[in-house]
């Protein structure tokens, strides 16, 4: 078992990449018809068949035409975002032009939007895009539109494909990819279904704690030219801050009545803050034992980094007990006259508090992970370096078993 050393931000660095544009706020989607004519008067609206059919989005659309955009609506991405999705858009538009591309949608459609702008400027292959700053130049602009409050995909440089020929997700990222503008309305999210809501709020949180506690590089200016993730830093603290008091009590109310719009709000504004924190800070190994849980069990990606978030805390307390110790105090937990140690442990049991108030489970047996995929996953999960070297804990394969072992029995002891 790998021996818990600290990590810290000694450069006291902050980096912050955001889209250019941001509006929030409810039905600020009807901004969309006065902020598209700048970019150009032809666009590709990016969306699923649920939303495409949805009234709200005609009628969105409607009224971007009547202000003078031509709309051509792409409404066949896929959840988990199969890379024959990317494909095929670049199939079927190929040789029309496309002065903006609009992305319309929960996390998949957001992220198939990024890298679609990329291939409809620049043609290629998607695999040749897999990776770490592999992109070679800008895309089309990009505005997105989230219609869901948890993945902050409308905030991130990364996009993350499903390639059934390595039976793995995959990430593209680079900062080509940043979106030109963003609207982001809460009043989208008043229609999702209680298992999205669910799992993209476990999502939001989960990015929130891991951008806060990731590792702290203290990168040269070389390794911020070669590497998207900066580590823990200033400014995605800042975010990372404002998130996790938010959620504090949007979680609850929104539980509550999941017709509160402010509670939706605030909960759509916490997952757009993990979106900037994770932009420069990065995720980490919650994330990275997700995908093979996830490609094996079928389980949404928010209810798997939300099961597994207990276990991982539990494996970094050790190198993150004073940033837990905040967190316990930003969600209003912390014990009057403890200890920093009793107040990381009160934050850990505080976040799995805020996951069961959302119907996230805490144990990794309810999304059908059995003893006998164990030793798959950990084999997969070393694969996601990119995320592994964001864990504030050194992470080897057998940490990633012990984490995985834990899970699937429930146990939530502290441990030694």
């Amino acid at each position: 078992m790998s021996a818990p050393v600290r990590t810290t931000n000694d450069l006291r660095l902050g980096l912050l990449r955001q889209p250019g544009t941001v509006l929030f706020g409810p039905g600020q989607r009807h901004h969309l018809a006065r902020l598209l004519p700048a970019y150009g008067g032809r666009a590709l609206f990016c969306t699923d068949e649920r939303m495409a059919a949805d009234p709200v989005y005609r009628e969105l659309v409607a009224g971007v035409e009547e202000a003078g955009t031509k709309v051509t609506t792409y409404a066949k991405v896929e959840p988990d975002l199969p890379r024959q999705n990317l494909e095929a858009v670049a199939r079927a538009h190929d040789g029309d032009e496309f002065d903006v591309v609009v992305a319309v949608g929960g996390g998949s459609v957001l992220d198939f939007a990024k890298v679609a702008a990329i291939l409809l400027a620049q043609g290629g292959d998607v695999a040749a895009l897999y990776g770490e700053n592999v992109v070679p130049a800008a895309g089309l602009p990009l505005v997105t539109l989230p219609t869901t409050g948890g993945t902050g995909a409308e905030a991130t440089c990364i996009s993350v494909v499903y390639d059934d020929e390595r039976s793995m997700k995959v990430g593209i990222a680079s900062a080509w990819l940043e979106a030109a503008a963003t609207i982001i309305d809460p009043e989208f999210t008043l229609t999702c279904p209680p298992s999205l809501t669910t799992a993209t709020a476990a999502d939001a949180l989960t990015h929130l704690v891991e951008a806060f506690t990731a590792r702290a590089k203290n990168p040269t200016s070389a390794d911020l030219d070669a590497h998207l993730y900066a580590g823990k830093n200033l400014l995605a603290d800042t975010w990372a801050r404002q998130g996790l008091r938010l959620v504090r009590d949007a979680f609850p109310r929104m539980a509550a009545d999941p017709a509160d719009l402010g509670a939706r709000s605030d909960t759509m504004l916490a997952a757009f803050s993990a979106g900037l924190a994770i932009n420069t800070a990065g995720t980490a190994a919650a994330h990275a034992i997700q995908s093979p849980i996830g490609a094996l069990t079928h389980s949404a990606h928010g209810l798997g980094v939300g099961a597994l978030l207990p276990y991982v805390l539990r494996f970094n307390l050790p190198t993150r007990i004073e940033e837990l110790a905040e967190v316990a105090d930003l969600i209003g937990v912390a014990p009057a006259g403890g200890s920093a140690e009793a107040a990381a442990h009160a934050a850990v049991e505080g976040i799995e508090s805020l996951l069961a108030t959302i119907g996230c489970p805490l144990d990794l047996a309810a999304l059908g992970l059995r003893p006998e995929h164990v030793e798959q996953v950990a084999d997969q999960a070393m694969l996601a370096t990119r995320l592994t070297a964001n864990n504030p804990r050194e992470l080897e394969r057998a940490d990633v078993v012990r984490i995985l072992e834990r899970g699937i029995a429930g146990d939530r002891s502290w441990w030694t």
